[in-house]
């Protein structure tokens, strides 16, 4: 590998490796290669950076810590006396994480020197944290919203989720087309002098929003923005499931058994939208092939698009944005509606989630997998249901029981 690299940096090409880029920035360092994409340079290739603390032992006189030098092997790893490290943050990290060991083997003081099993656990929880810091970066260079993405894990060793692709907008499956038909409309300004109504009123519908952008109408009725063929501009009140995220999110492991799930930082007032429920878009066939095959996973993120007609699922079940890690509650503080922009098939609605009351800081965020809306009028019947149930309606009888873990004290206990 090494010739290779050093053949292919000579030439000035590039060759296949499927080295993750941590062990590739080892092995440029060892080699004295410089490499810009992995940030190895002249300049900096004899810098040594802290890349995580991974064991303590305290002397008559001195506190020292085993650490993992960035850029080396592990093999370089070298014990450092407290006062020579400047790097307080990985050191509020390390002692966090030795705390909660501690506490699971219930003692109370740090000892002069930790075991094997302590050292093991604190090493697996640094690895741990990088990794949920690359995740975190890619999710943030990813996303095409304000707000950002943050991913904390202090409950297990899970890392990141396998095989899932971040994405922003709907995924077409094979032998779908999405075709854009909107129509744009002429006001100059849409909410004090809409004309014909504006978009909601070219499909003879209200405006959903108030000056604030905030949701006015019942759950259930269907909401129209104005879009790029309208000659409002991006200020336009009519313009709020577009311009995405808003409020910065954490995805963080739940304690309780329910995997990750989703808090905001940010509080957020009632009938503010927070998220689109994203995904790749598939026909029902496929969603009953694919959820028979969830279902025996035990989960399932099959999304029924059934506005007006059960034709199209969407599935966030490898490809989906910040919705994908949203738990289900009897008592949500979510609330689906059905949004059109550029385009106004109404199979195929984006599913957009409101808040349904205030919601503080650090609250987790959740909707209900089977929410039922009351049949008002014709209109409000037309509204998804079937989180979860999407492909599967042809043999309900053959569905496990999932346990239902929201502590709602309007919770079913089971989720279907």
């Amino acid at each position: 590998m090494a010739e290779n690299l050093k053949e292919a940096a000579a030439a000035g090409c590039s060759v296949p490796c499927k080295m993750p880029p941590e062990q590739l920035e080892d092995l440029c360092r060892r080699e004295r290669l410089h490499c810009r994409d992995l940030g190895v340079s002249r300049a900096n290739i004899n810098h040594y950076e802290v890349e995580f603390l991974c064991d303590y032992k305290k002397t008559k006189d001195t506190e020292l810590y085993m650490v993992k030098w960035k850029g080396y092997p592990e093999s370089e790893n070298s014990w450092e006396p407290k006062k020579n490290l400047k790097c307080p943050k990985l050191m509020k990290q390390f002692h966090l994480d030795l705390d909660q060991m501690l506490r699971r083997n219930k003692r109370h003081s740090v000892p002069k020197k930790l075991d094997k099993e302590t050292v093991s656990f604190l090493t697996q929880k640094a690895k741990l944290h990088l990794s949920l810091q690359r995740w975190e970066a890619h999710l943030n260079q990813t996303r095409n919203h304000p707000g950002r993405i943050f991913v904390r894990n202090e409950v297990d060793l899970e890392g990141p989720p396998k095989n899932f692709t971040y994405i922003n907008n709907y995924r077409v499956g094979p032998g779908i087309v999405l075709d854009e038909m909107a129509v744009g409309c002429e006001c100059s300004s849409c909410w004090e002098e809409p004309v014909n109504g504006c978009c909601p009123g070219a499909s003879l519908h209200r405006m959903a929003y108030n000056d604030r952008g905030q949701v006015r109408i019942r759950p259930g009725k269907p909401i129209y923005e104005c879009n790029s063929q309208c000659k409002c501009g991006p200020e336009c009140p009519n313009r709020v499931v577009q311009k995405g995220i808003q409020f910065d999110l954490c995805i963080f492991k739940t304690d309780n058994g329910r995997g990750w799930g989703v808090r905001t930082l940010q509080h957020i007032k009632k009938n503010t939208f927070v998220m689109e429920y994203v995904g790749e878009i598939i026909s029902t066939d496929e969603a009953e092939r694919r959820g028979h095959v969830y279902d025996r996973q035990g989960s399932t993120y099959l999304f029924d698009l059934d506005y007006v007609e059960d034709v199209y699922t969407v599935d966030a079940a490898h490809q989906g944005n910040v919705s994908h890690f949203v738990n289900h509650s009897c008592n949500p503080n979510l609330q689906v509606f059905n949004v059109f922009v550029d385009n106004i098939d109404e199979r195929l609605p984006r599913i957009a989630l409101f808040s349904t009351r205030s919601i503080r800081a650090g609250e987790e965020l959740t909707f209900d997998y089977k929410m039922q809306i009351d049949p008002v009028d014709t209109e409000s019947t037309k509204m998804d249901s079937s989180f979860g149930l999407a492909g599967l309606t042809s043999s309900p009888k053959k569905r496990i029981r999932v346990e239902c873990r929201c502590g709602s004290d309007s919770c079913r206990k089971y989720l279907f």
